[in-house]
């Protein structure tokens, strides 16, 4: 019996080792949840003072804090770290907030990240400040970007669109109010096209209208056409879809002049008009020229997309600009169009001159990240805006069927635009494919 229950024992911790080892691999939630953060947190507890002022983020106290230190409470005075205010676990890591003392920066900690990290075991440490005089370190206990799993919160929302998950753990989200006018950047097979999928899919569920310029004789977008309010898929069409879309922001201007405002949000919603998102495909087809006689139609598009990207942010019409370079060997605007936009992605690009035309004049640190991506790692970029901030981000594995299955769910909210009737694609007669539990529930149609 002894000898039985001894086997018992022993069965049952190998059985636990081996479950545990399991979980790390294939479920790395329930592992973090049942192993890492507790060791994590209290690593973090017992090593946080120590830690700090190896890492030079401790600063000398107030010379009250150390008189009363020094004669009052008779202990040595020692330097100040950020005072903890509160620790929060996840399902995929740790967040602390840390109110910072006088004399300390949010830099001084994002400087010191990578040294925090090997300081506490998690495979990453980002730094956000939340107000001033408060950071919130963000510890991530795995790499959540190895099989990416959106929050489930991550739902499109007044011009908001979730396409990626950040390194930390929360979701990768497409502002077009914050930032308007966006550019992305990738070589081929690096995941551009699975990350306008996932931005389609999002955009399909919102009341705007989606334009499609795909000048690849529409191979990416065509499948979109019945949520698309216009296609065109050569230079020559494009040239006039974009004719018509400067004449319509001038419209616009002008119905925000007549009601005395200066934003199409501050318009009453009766008579607001339907905020329009442009979507480029590959931008260095409507840039390059084979012969002379294309210089005056290229002059026209180039023009029309300056002018669009640096006042149509204020009526509603937004860019979306995708490519696999975009720089000044695209020849005249090409930078000055690129510095209208705003929002950057790059995904894993050929040369780092590719990295630097997306990354260098809005997050120079971010451009060795995006020149180290791998190849196995389809999917992986690094997104950055003009206030300097970036982020790590990667983007979900989206199928085509999935993303014509959503835009069809949603045809209905196809906006009246006559102005784009021209150009609007006609439907294609493919049946659509059956709609998984993966994908969104339709949408009452209102009679």
């Amino acid at each position: 019996m002894t000898d039985l229950t001894v086997w018992l024992e022993a069965t049952g911790a190998v059985s636990a080792a081996g479950g545990l080892g399991y979980a790390k691999i294939r479920a790395p939630r329930v592992y973090w949840s049942l192993v890492g953060m507790p060791v994590t947190w209290g690593r973090f507890t017992l090593s946080y003072r120590s830690t700090m002022d190896v890492c030079g983020l401790t600063v000398q106290p107030s010379g009250l804090r150390a008189f009363m230190t020094r004669n009052v409470a008779r202990r040595e005075v020692q330097p100040v770290p950020p005072k903890i205010r509160r620790v929060r676990g996840t399902s995929t890591g740790l967040r602390v907030t840390l109110r910072l003392p006088a004399g300390l920066e949010p830099a001084d900690l994002i400087a010191s990240s990578e040294r925090l990290r090997h300081a506490w075991g998690v495979h990453s440490v980002t730094v956000t400040e939340t107000k001033p005089g408060y950071v919130e370190l963000r510890m991530t206990g795995y790499d959540v970007l190895r099989r990416v799993r959106m929050p489930r919160g991550a739902q499109p929302r007044d011009m908001v669109v979730p396409v990626a998950l950040r390194e930390d753990g929360t979701a990768f989200e497409r502002d077009y109010r914050a930032a308007p006018m966006a550019l992305t950047l990738g070589a081929n097979q690096s995941g551009k096209s699975m990350y306008q999928r996932n931005l389609i899919k999002g955009l399909a569920q919102l009341p705007v209208a989606l334009v499609g310029i795909d000048c690849k004789r529409g191979v990416e977008q065509t499948a979109y056409a019945s949520r698309l309010s216009a296609l065109v898929t050569s230079p020559d069409d494009a040239a006039s879809l974009l004719g018509v879309l400067v004449a319509e922001m001038e419209d616009r201007f002008d119905l925000l002049s007549r009601h005395g405002v200066s934003d199409l949000w501050e318009l009453p919603e009766s008579t607001r008009p339907v905020p329009v998102v442009v979507l480029v495909d590959e931008i260095a087809e409507l840039f390059l020229i084979s012969s002379k006689k294309d210089e005056e139609r290229r002059e026209r598009i180039v023009t029309a997309l300056i002018r669009l990207a640096q006042m149509a942010r204020a009526v509603g019409i937004h860019l979306e600009i995708c490519g696999q370079r975009f720089g000044s060997d695209l020849g005249k605007g090409a930078t000055m169009l690129r510095a209208q936009l705003t929002g950057r992605v790059v995904h894993r690009v050929n040369d780092k001159q590719t990295a630097e035309m997306g990354l260098n004049d809005v997050a120079p640190d971010a451009v060795p990240v995006a020149s180290l991506i791998p190849m196995e790692r389809p999917g992986t970029a690094v997104a950055a805006d003009s206030s300097g901030g970036w982020s790590k981000i990667r983007t979900p594995s989206t199928t085509r069927d999935e993303v014509v299955a959503v835009c069809r769910t949603f045809a209905h909210l196809v906006p009246d635009l006559p102005v784009l009737d021209p150009f609007r694609p006609a439907a294609p007669v493919v049946p659509a494919p059956v709609a998984g539990p993966s994908l969104v529930k339709p949408r009452p149609v209102t009679p």
